[in-house]
């Protein structure tokens, strides 16, 4: 984890990109970083108009940053003046060990039918670990929950049992450190401390894939923890078996242990994430806002917190009424702009080509069954891909409305949960999509 002063300095580097210089200087020369908590941030600047600028015009935009960093929600105490003196001989709180793990238990974690299964994975693993499903292996793609159960895991564990030893951290993080300690000739201070664990989370280990010596020195890391009977977590974006390059030491591993994916979740667990996200923030949405968001963000929860936090600044910033023109500026600003995405003849001539189809067979009106699938597939490919309306969707096709449409990515979706086989043929194409771009 980052010191306090580089942290601060990461928030300073965005905040410097929205404002002039000379606002910069006039506002945060004499501001500075005093203390980090569990889930506050403290600064202290010289003077009390000082602090009511910050908190009035930056408040949200600093809040942001340390939500890319830590992934959860963080106050901001702005001290001013002889305060400072006041905050130091009154003590701060102990800074929590493990500050990337506020805010992220089960309790907050929307359960729905494509997550059901990691969840109840994550929550035995967390009251027994090392005893049940070792290791736990939990994949899906970005933006779906598996570093919050990755975390939450942590969390619990680490409240019920504050005497283990806890390691969270990033495959390319292990890289990077490895590489560090062979530079600097600390390779056994190196193995020891993550050899010795009671638990190890790693996140997106499909990153020290095809990387010869930290697998090596991972496959001995991941060996001398399990024999030691202590608990393993780990993440990534796909199973083993599609990570070419993996040593199949690790993989034959992880494969021994409990594999559990995450999907997209459902319209009705999109809601439901909006509403607890929404009212956490103190954000009252109307209902077809949220059945908007919900309908507009079909694959990455991660967007759709973006989304509610976006327009909870237009609430306290711009005082705006929350309806759907101003979620359709929160979604514009909140999804990445220069994303690759496919247009709809993409989708339906790959999914065509996948099953030895021609596009017209999937815009037309025959119904065989081969036809059926495939069509319905494309339709949750282009409503999971791009940014088209069901209406929009419906329109590339012959007499489909969206009724037809949202019925046919419904029911893809539930083959995807409960069919090994779809859920596979749907990450082929989407792979053979994307490598259009």
């Amino acid at each position: 984890m980052d010191s306090l002063e580089e942290i601060w300095k990461q928030v300073l580097s965005v905040v410097a990109m929205d404002i002039t210089p000379t606002a910069y200087n006039t506002w945060f020369s004499d501001c500075t970083a005093v203390d980090l908590t569990e889930r506050k941030l403290v600064l202290h600047t010289s003077s009390d108009f000082k602090r009511g600028i910050i908190l009035k015009r930056f408040a949200n935009t600093i809040r942001s940053v340390l939500y890319d960093l830590f992934c959860c929600d963080f106050e901001l105490e702005v001290l001013a003046g002889d305060e400072l003196l006041d905050y130091v001989k009154t003590g701060t709180n102990t800074p929590s060990p493990y500050p990337e793990m506020d805010g992220y238990n089960f309790d907050n974690f929307i359960v729905g039918p494509s997550n059901k299964f990691a969840h109840a994975a994550a929550i035995a693993v967390a009251n027994s670990p090392g005893r049940v499903y070792n290791p736990l292996f939990i994949y899906g793609n970005s933006g779906l929950g598996k570093t919050h159960l990755l975390l939450a895991i942590g969390e619990k564990i680490h409240h019920e049992h504050p005497e283990l030893k806890i390691a969270y951290l990033k495959g390319d993080d292990f890289t990077n450190e490895l590489i560090h300690s062979i530079q600097t000739g600390t390779g056994e201070e190196f193995r020891g401390k993550y050899r010795s664990m009671d638990l190890l989370l790693m996140d997106d280990i499909q990153f020290i894939s095809g990387k010869v010596s930290t697998q090596e020195e991972f496959f001995h890391t991941f060996n001398s923890i399990y024999e030691a009977g202590h608990q393993i977590v780990l993440t990534a974006d796909r199973p083993p078996r599609e990570m070419a390059t993996l040593d199949d030491r690790i993989r034959t591993r992880i494969e021994g242990g409990l594999m559990a994916d995450v999907q997209p979740p459902d319209l009705e667990t999109r809601m439901a994430i909006i509403l607890n996200k929404s009212q956490a923030l103190g954000l009252v949405l109307a209902h077809e806002v949220v059945e908007f968001i919900a309908e507009s963000i079909t694959s990455n929860v991660r967007q759709i917190e973006g989304v509610v936090k976006r327009l909870t600044a237009y609430k306290e910033i711009m005082n705006d009424n929350i309806n759907i023109p101003t979620v359709k500026r929160a979604i514009k600003d909140v999804i990445r702009v220069g994303a690759y995405i496919p247009t709809p003849d993409v989708i339906i001539d790959e999914t065509a080509r996948y099953y030895s189809l021609q596009p017209r067979d999937l815009r037309g009106q025959r119904r065989s069954k081969n036809m059926a699938i495939a069509r319905q597939v494309s339709m949750y490919l282009m409503r999971n891909l791009t940014n088209l309306s069901l209406v929009d969707i419906g329109n590339q096709y012959e007499g489909r409305n969206h009724s037809t449409v949202l019925a046919s990515i419904r029911k893809i979706e539930e083959m995807i949960k409960t069919d090994p086989d779809m859920a596979a043929t749907v990450r082929d194409i989407s792979s053979n999509i994307n490598s259009r771009s």
